[in-house]
């Protein structure tokens, strides 16, 4: 498997995801009104998502390992 799998990159395959969502939203001005609404929306996280996140990547790494690193074709992120 790639290292750059989506299989194995919760934090790129959902989170980035999650908070443009959430980002975007207020429609920041400028650099520092982005870096304030990321820094806002990621401490505003519910802390049961990162678990279940967590949880999750241990489940698919678990998945990859016996699948000797092939494509997880049945992988299905849920959150």
């Amino acid at each position: 498997m790639a290292p750059r799998s989506p299989d194995l990159s919760l934090c790129d395959f959902f989170l980035w995801g999650y908070l443009k969502g959430k980002v975007y939203v207020d429609k920041p001005r400028d650099i520092p009104h982005l870096q304030n609404a990321v820094e806002r929306k990621m401490r505003a996280i519910p802390r049961q998502m990162c678990e279940k996140v967590m949880t999750n990547i241990s489940r698919i790494m678990n998945e990859c390992v016996q699948n000797k690193g092939r494509h997880l074709n049945d992988v299905i992120f849920h959150v």
